[in-house]
This record gives structure tokens, C-alpha cells and sequence, in this order.
């Protein structure tokens, strides 16, 4: 997941280090979740730069230990499809490795009458590399073509956003043509210190959820500043952001002009602390500023430069009528080296108007299960998610920013409410299957009439390449929602679908 790491890829290809799509994760989380390691697992894209043995878990070979190959094979079936290493093994002066992106998806909705064909069609390209032993830089560019089943269509249509893929626009006569990036630079400044810059996404948090900030939104510029001390036990991050609000930035734009969108500033820290072998302990806050004004300035005063945890909120409160402070605390209790709990408290808004306390609250709690009932290759995970009604939208007279970028929430995916996670999944060598169950019932509020959605996904395929998870895959996907007082029948959606995907990064389309 991101910053660089220290190890050679002279013998040895590595993943790269976005948010990784979750079941692909697995194969290094097992390592990285276990009493042995110190790493600090719950903000993601990871720092294993620190040290050397984070490194380990990251690499491809553990899929093709021992096994020797001829470099047409082992580019298309164990490594990187392009590496370029600077002859200065030692001290890995320079290496770039590229690779292809794709998602070509195929696929029907048989819930539709219409009997339209589904499909994606995601080219791109990605690379990575390292720059002396100090600097590793990542970049990603992606060109799509969707036409998507119709619970994804409305969504899009409604909220102006493919979910976590920015804007789009029209494609032929009911699909979506949109193009997205990312990239960062990280620097190890110190033995102590990494400062990374660039533009993408976040997730801090050990479960499939995270309620205090998560890769759901799209892209963000960013800077973060990530330390350790006391040998690793302490790990502190500053990140920076700048979100938009995809509403008019200028009062008076110019005519004929592409419109610009309202910006909004945030900060995040977060304090991880390793009590333990066994306890992790994580201490979070984000303060989102107001909106820019009507010429798109953004009127920042130096507390929004302020690195201490929890400070802010003694100098802003949590129902400050300018700005949105959340804060949050976070366990994980590593009970063997294959099973572990994890949970989050998040807390917005103490005294919502015209809500109880509880709706500006919410809490998380789960279960990892790694070679679940001495089963090797089986992942097992259960998560319970509740959040408020009103828990990430507290601006009650349109002043404070809702925790949102491009439209989505921050956090996660699914709106205010509760939500049970069921997620199994099951590796022998390359092959894979996998099942996802979302049960979520929903809290509209006052205004808008509450629901209820059954997702369940199975996924069965074949791991091509590990060294950017290539994989061909059949997928299964039902969705079953109802709104109270509104219909007594559910809207269903049966989506089956196959597909060739370079699977990096998360699609959260579970809502």
C-alpha cells in the first residue's frame, strides 16, 4: 500500500503500493496483522519503508518461490511487464518497472427487461519506481468507457460521479466515458520522518469499512508527513488535503468558461501506538474547513496548520458552525498470529439540532479470521458497522462542509445507518473464489423515507500476474433494496459478469 520499500528488485518484483483491492491485500495483511509484526496496519497506503522486514510480505515471489522461468514467460506470468535497473545493485540507484492497466468487463443484468449489455472497457498505465534508496515515485492514468447496471446508472446520474472515478460524460447513448490519475513522490527524510506528496486516495482503518476516512471518494492532492519514534512503537501522520464540492466556485464565472468547483481544505492526524504485541492502539482527528468563498479563495488561519491531535478540537468544539471536526479512537487486538478484533468509535456532533447524541456518533467491530479452522488459503471476516443519521452531515444551515469529496462520503460507502459485512475468501496457489455479503439498513433522516439493501457477490477466477494482480474472474452479483413505506417488493438487480482486470485499487459499488 504506499510510500517505498527498502528491498532490491533485482531478484524480486513488488506490488504496487495504492490502496490495494482488498482481497488481493490478503496475501500480505496476514504477515503484516500478525503479533510478530510491528507494523502500524490501520493507515493506509502503509509506510514499510522504516524498515527492512516490512518489505518482506510485499513481494510477488511468494507465489512462485523456487520456480525458474524464461523472461517471456516470467514477464507475462511473475513480474513486471517492463524493469529498467540501474546497474548499481548495491545501492539501487534507479528502477522503474510499467505495466498495462485494464478492466475489460463483460456482462448482463438479468433483472432488466431492457436486456442492454453491460460492459467496461479500462485502459491505462501504471509505473513505479525508485530513485537512490531515499525516493519512490508511482503513477497511474486510466481512460474508461462504462455502460453499468441500473441501480450504478442512477447513482451516477444523480450524483454526477462514476462512484470513486471522478466526473464523466455521456458515451454513446446511455453510457460513461471518464478518465482518472494518481501519483505521489515519497521521501524518507530521516530516520524518522517520510514526507509524501501527490494526488489520490487514504484509508485509515483495519476492517473492509473505515467510518474515519476511507478510499471510497475519488482522488485528492494531498501532503503527509508520517513519523516514528521510540523503535517503531510510535507512528504519528499529518495529512493535508484539499476536497471540492461540486457546485458553482465562482458567483459570477466568466461566459463560455469550464466551470470551476468550490474547494474545501482538511487535515487529518492520527496517532497509532503499538501497546504491545498483541494491541494496537489508533487516536484520530479531521477538521474540514469551510467552503471557499464566492471567488474560489480558501481563507485558512494557522490552526489549520496545527500538527497536534485534538487540539483543534479544544480551539473549535464539535459543533463549531464553520467548520466539521470529527474524532475517533481505534483497537486492534491481535488474539493469535491468524485471528484478529478490530474497532473503531467515531464522534462528529454531540448535540445534533433537532436529533439525539447517538445520531452524531457511530461505531465499528469485527473479526479477521486468517487460515480460518487450520484451513490454509481460507480468509474468513465478519464486521458490524453503525453510524448516525446525522453523523458526517452536521451543517444545519448550509455553512460547515459536509465530510463529502466529489459528491461521496469520506468515509464509507454506504449512507447513515447500520451494516453487516460477511466476506470469505479462499486462495489454492493461483486460483481463487471469493463471497461478499452486505446486509445494510439505512437512515434517511426526517426528510427522505429510510431503506433497506441485501448485496451478495461471489467471485471465482485465476491470478495471471501478482505483480500487478492480473487475474481473469466470473463474477455473481445479486442486490436486493426496499424502501419503508414506499413498496413492499424489492428493486433487484442479478448481474453476472466476466472479466481480464488489473485489480489495484477498490471499487466500492456495495451500496
Amino acid at each position: 500500500m504506499t510510500s517505498f520499500f527498502l528491498t532490491s528488485l533485482i531478484s524480486k518484483s513488488q506490488f504496487y503500493t495504492l490502496p490495494a483491492e482488498y482481497f488481493f491485500s490478503l496475501t500480505h495483511e496476514k504477515t503484516f496483522g500478525s503479533p510478530d509484526s510491528s507494523l502500524h496496519t490501520a493507515f493506509k497506503p502503509y509506510m514499510p519503508g522504516f524498515s527492512k522486514k516490512y518489505a518482506v510480505a510485499s513481494d510477488t515471489s511468494v507465489f512462485f518461490k523456487g520456480t525458474k522461468h524464461q523472461n517471456l514467460l516470467d514477464a507475462l506470468f511473475n513480474r513486471h511487464l517492463i524493469q529498467i535497473k540501474s546497474k548499481n545493485k548495491d545501492n539501487n540507484a534507479f528502477d522503474l518497472f510499467i505495466d498495462p492497466l485494464l478492466n475489460l468487463e463483460y456482462g448482463k443484468d438479468f433483472s432488466d427487461a431492457s436486456g442492454e449489455q453491460l460492459y467496461t472497457n479500462t485502459r491505462g498505465i501504471i509505473a513505479g519506481g525508485h530513485l537512490g534508496t531515499n525516493v519512490y515515485f508511482e503513477t497511474l492514468l486510466s481512460e474508461n468507457q462504462s455502460f453499468f447496471p441500473t441501480y450504478l446508472d442512477s447513482f451516477a446520474t444523480e450524483q454526477k460521479v462514476i462512484p470513486g472515478q471522478g466526473r464523466w460524460k455521456t458515451f454513446k447513448t446511455s453510457g460513461y466515458d471518464y478518465a482518472f490519475s494518481s501519483g505521489f513522490v515519497s521521501v524518507q527524510a530521516g530516520k524518522h520522518l517520510n514526507i509524501q506528496f501527490g494526488h489520490g486516495k487514504h484509508k485509515i482503518g483495519n476492517g473492509y469499512r473505515s467510518l474515519f476516512l476511507s478510499d471510497n471518494a475519488f482522488n485528492y492532492p494531498y501532503l503527509r508527513f508520517t513519523q516514528q519514534w521510540f523503535k517503531g512503537r510510535l507512528q504519528y501522520s499529518n495529512l493535508y488535503t484539499v476536497f471540492m464540492n461540486l457546485v458553482p466556485a465562482l458567483e459570477n464565472p466568466p461566459a463560455a468558461t469550464e466551470p470551476l468547483f468550490q474547494k474545501k481544505a482538511a487535515s487529518f492526524q492520527y496517532l497509532s501506538v503499538n501497546a504491545g504485541k498483541r494491541l494496537q492502539l489508533g487516536f484520530f482527528q479531521g477538521l474540514m474547513w469551510e467552503p471557499a468563498d464566492g471567488n474560489n479563495q480558501q481563507h485558512l488561519d494557522a490552526r489549520y496548520f496545527n500538527p497536534f491531535i485534538y487540539t483543534n478540537l479544544a480551539a473549535f468544539g464539535l459543533n463549531d458552525s464553520k467548520h466539521n471536526l470529527i474524532i475517533g479512537t481505534e483497537l486492534n487486538i491481535k488474539i493469535t498470529k491468524s485471528l484478529s478484533a478490530y474497532g473503531q468509535f467515531v464522534l462528529d456532533d454531540v448535540s445534533p439540532v433537532g436529533y439525539s447524541p447517538s445520531q452524531g456518533s457511530g461505531y465499528q467491530a469485527g473479526l479477521k479470521y486468517f487460515d480460518a479452522f487450520t484451513v490454509k488459503g481460507l480468509f474468513l471476516q465478519i464486521e458490524y458497522n453503525s453510524t448516525g443519521v446525522v453523523q458526517y452531515n452536521t451543517n444545519q444551515n448550509g455553512l460547515v462542509p459536509y465530510y463529502t469529496h466529489y459528491n461521496q462520503n469520506l468515509a464509507s460507502a454506504f449512507p447513515n445507518g447500520s451494516e453487516l459485512v460477511l466476506i470469505g475468501n479462499y486462495t489454492f496457489k493461483r486460483f481463487f473464489v471469493n463471497a461478499k455479503f452486505n446486509s445494510q439498513n439505512v437512515d434517511s433522516g426526517n426528510s427522505n423515507p429510510s431503506y433497506n439493501t441485501l448485496l451478495m457477490q461471489g467471485r471465482i477466477g485465476y491470478l495471471i500476474n501478482p505483480a500487478y494482480n492480473l487475474n481473469i474472474y466470473l463474477s455473481i452479483n445479486n442486490r436486493l433494496q426496499k424502501f419503508d413505506n414506499f413498496s413492499s417488493t424489492y428493486n433487484e438487480t442479478r448481474y453476472v459478469s466476466i472479466g481480464l482486470k488489473t485489480g489495484l485499487y477498490n471499487l466500492y459499488y456495495d451500496f
